[in-house]
């Protein structure tokens, strides 16, 4: 019988390899675990400004960031809904005259095929300072690209790029900021919130804590200073704008009946 004498060169060469990879496999989890986001160093209703959380990409603001009434809206670009409703928030903004901003924030939903690539796009854009121009675009273009996939979607992304800009974008920078680490860390961020925010669905749109409205359901009721504003399933098209002038106005009446009855 040939007697043990110990480990053999191979044996000691692959248990050299294991504990390698055990150790490179450890490293990885303590690194995520490291590098994870900690939500609660963040007040998902103020304006989240750029961080390595979010890929250095902060919160797209419709509106003037020192607006008095501040939304937020979680929206897929691939969702019919949200399309519909753009125009009329822009309306809104418009017409309020710098007293609305809406917060727009990704919330993806999964069984959308293009809505990581619109979004990305989206991100890239506004890395050049076109954001709002390239979603606006995205919404109105919706059917055009809904079903769209490998070239003729990044035909189509880069096509809407170069409109928004006026051919002045730089469009390599744009295809290379699509596929970058920071704007996919800028989703994952969003989505990050919308998990814990608990949002049913797009579009979704919040103040002070409540939903006011999900989807085209109707979102019931929200306490505003002391005011009930009811946002149904009635309210579509033009109306929403008026909703949100409802809002808005019972957002600053405290501030309005207070400035009042100091000037009597």
């Amino acid at each position: 019988m040939k007697k043990y004498t110990g480990f053999s060169k191979t044996g000691i060469v692959f248990g050299a390899l294991g504990v390698a990879l055990l150790g490179i496999f450890a490293f990885f989890i303590i690194s995520n675990i490291l590098n994870a986001t900690n939500y609660e160093n963040y007040d998902f209703f103020s304006i989240i400004e750029p961080t390595k959380d979010n890929g250095w990409i902060g919160d797209h603001v419709k509106g003037s960031k020192d607006a008095p009434v501040v939304i937020y809206e979680y929206a897929d670009y691939q969702c019919s809904v949200c399309a519909a409703y753009g125009p009329y928030i822009n309306q809104a903004i418009t017409e309020l005259d710098g007293k609305l901003a809406i917060v727009y924030r990704n919330f993806l939903l999964s069984y959308h095929s293009n809505s990581t690539a619109a979004a990305s796009a989206a991100e890239a854009a506004g890395l050049q300072g076109y954001w709002q121009a390239y979603a606006d675009r995205l919404f109105a273009t919706q059917e055009e690209w809904f079903y769209a996939t490998g070239n003729e979607r990044t035909n189509l992304f880069t096509k809407y790029f170069n409109e928004v800009t006026d051919g002045k974008g730089d469009v390599e920078k744009f295809n290379r900021d699509r596929a970058s680490s920071e704007v996919a860390k800028k989703l994952e961020f969003d989505a990050g919130i919308a998990k814990r925010s608990e949002l049913p669905g797009t579009p979704s749109f919040l103040i002070d804590g409540q939903i006011i409205n999900y989807g085209n359901k109707g979102g019931g009721s929200v306490t505003v200073n002391g005011k009930t504003v009811t946002w149904d399933s009635a309210k579509t098209g033009s109306k929403i704008v008026d909703l949100l002038k409802e809002i808005v106005d019972a957002k600053l009446s405290t501030t309005e009946d207070s400035s009042s009855t100091k000037a009597e």
